[in-house]
């Protein structure tokens, strides 16, 4: 199964002590996380966000969707970044988690990725995507 780690900063002391924090520290205890989940053979993506002010949101609730530029909400709803983990168990990913070199005043959020078991086999669009994967059109990996 596949699960998806969130990183998120829940209060602002969190995010100043990021940005006060040593980059190369900080990349290196990220990069032995992430090494430590590629040897046991669990890591299938990750990556890190940019800031979300770079960002823009596209917002469906009008009768048309319309864009802003900047973060979609409070600081507590923003991510930071992400990694695909491939595991047993939801207990497995949650124990990855746990293991994440974060500051105080981050979570985790741990979300199982829906694989093709959870659509029915016959549908036109879930055997569309399975030809794309195929194909090479689409990344699945």
């Amino acid at each position: 199964m596949k699960f998806m780690l969130i990183m998120r900063t829940v209060d602002q002391a969190a995010v100043e002590r990021m940005a006060e924090a040593d980059f190369e520290e900080m990349i290196a205890a990220m990069g032995a996380f992430n090494e430590s989940m590629v040897n046991a053979g669990v890591l299938s993506d990750g990556a890190g966000l940019a800031d979300p002010s770079e960002g823009a949101v596209v917002d469906f609730s009008g009768t048309e969707p319309t864009s802003t530029t900047g973060a979609y909400g409070t600081l507590r709803e923003l991510f930071n970044g992400f990694w695909i983990v491939d595991v047993a168990t939801q207990d497995e990913a949650i124990t990855w988690a746990k293991k994440a070199p974060l500051e105080t005043g981050s979570q985790i959020e741990v979300r199982r990725v829906n694989g093709p078991e959870d659509f029915p086999e016959d549908n036109e669009w879930v055997q569309k995507e399975q030809e794309w994967i195929e194909q090479g059109r689409l990344d699945k990996g």
